[in-house]
């Protein structure tokens, strides 16, 4: 098929037009309600329900938004208290899993009294029919994905602290009405002669999304061929983000082991380039292939980040410092299975390039976009939808409806 239009590159649509409804990133504001582990938050709960009068408001590290004393509604989804935490003397809330940076997935307790900014409405469409994209910040000769994808409840935050947005696939609880332009959906099914689901727009989306100064922008081309293959290209990318399932592996003989006994508490992480070995102190892991080593998100190095989170120093005497003595076991799975995850995805970056360049060479642009009204998005597309169908504890046990 024929360019249609004549549209340039840049005239791709922004993947905030195409999903137009987007939330700030999540703000927790004290380091101790987030950890690898989740028995290491029930210890530290425990130590702050033990704790009194100023000893335990030194522990909590209050902010503006939040202390002691804050009355707030629950987190929806979440039966934890609603009283001030002062003289809360409960066991430990409900541990969710979070994906709490790039391919880091961590626990969190899931209390509202906790977390300074906590947006209530990712909550509120949270469940197993949804999935959430995760734009991130724009960085000047970074590179890696545009976007990552997550079944879990994303921070949000874009590495190097630039600026992230939060993109729901479902307006709605229970994976209904798509967060996506009015019409979009039909007028490429009828373009491309096919059936398009929401999630087809995602795994697009994966695919083909690059980062710009202005945000994503995500090339839909004229092809459908090309499209049928970014859609398939994009569910490989989706299993290999979201890491359900079965589990990812590197053929025979690049699978990465274990080749010497990771010490009890290693301290910095290096990597030898001619010998494939990623040394944890006196441990080491190998093969590690140099594409997993190199894979940054926003200008930052993934396994880097991931050490980093796992090993940096707390302030003694905080809630943050009490975990794990030594080096969970299960960390040790987690880094293998990071390490061959990364290393797939980037043996996929070479075919997700050659398809962004196969789009944009011809493209259905934003201006065939606007000329069958699907944009611009209506205002009401970019706010939340009213869930009016439960109830939700608000502060001091009043209920809300929303």
């Amino acid at each position: 098929m024929g360019t249609m239009l004549g549209v340039t590159q840049d005239e791709a649509p922004l993947v905030r037009e195409l999903m137009p409804w987007g939330v700030a990133p999540l703000r927790i504001g004290r380091e101790w309600p987030v950890a690898p582990e989740a028995a290491s938050l029930k210890v530290r709960w425990d130590a702050l329900m033990r704790a009194e009068g100023a000893g335990r408001e030194a522990l909590f590290r209050s902010t503006r938004s939040r202390t002691l004393r804050t009355s707030v509604a629950q987190l929806p989804g979440q039966r934890t208290r609603t009283a001030p935490l002062a003289h809360d003397s409960g066991p430990c809330p409900e541990l969710v899993k979070v994906l709490h940076g790039p391919f880091d997935e961590q626990w969190l307790i899931a209390d509202h009294r906790l977390i300074d900014s906590a947006r209530p409405e990712v909550w509120r469409v949270a469940g197993p029919e949804q999935l959430f994209l995760v734009e991130l910040g724009y960085v000047p000769e970074g590179s890696g994905p545009a976007l990552l994808a997550t079944s879990l409840i994303p921070e949000g935050r874009s590495p190097a602290g630039r600026p992230g947005r939060i993109l729901p696939l479902y307006r709605r609880p229970g994976g209904s009405e798509p967060n996506l332009a009015p019409g979009l959906t039909e007028f490429l099914g009828r373009h491309y002669g096919r059936e398009v689901l929401p999630e087809h727009l995602l795994t697009w989306s994966l695919a083909s999304g690059r980062v710009g100064a202005e945000g994503v922008r995500v090339p839909l081309p004229a092809d459908p061929d090309i499209w049928a293959h970014g859609v398939e290209l994009g569910h490989r990318l989706l299993w290999l983000h979201l890491r359900t399932g079965e589990r990812p592996k590197l053929p025979g003989g690049r699978r990465p082991y274990v080749r010497a006994a990771l010490p009890p508490r290693p301290a910095e992480l290096l990597y030898d380039r001619d010998e494939e070995t990623l040394h944890l102190g006196e441990g080491r892991i190998a093969p590690v292939p140099p594409e997993a080593w190199d894979f940054h998100v926003s200008g930052v190095r993934v396994l880097e980040s991931w050490f980093a989170r796992r090993t940096q120093t707390a302030e003694p005497g905080t809630l943050a410092a009490l975990g794990p003595r030594a080096w969970p076991q299960e960390r040790t799975s987690e880094l293998l299975e990071l390490i061959t995850v990364l290393a797939l995805l980037a043996e996929l970056r070479p075919r997700q390039d050659e398809l962004t360049a196969s789009a944009e060479a011809d493209p259905i642009g934003a201006k065939a976009l606007r000329k069958a009204g699907v944009l611009p998005v209506p205002d009401a597309a970019r706010r939340p939808a009213s869930v009016l169908d439960h109830h939700e504890e608000g502060p001091g046990g009043q209920f809300a409806l929303l």
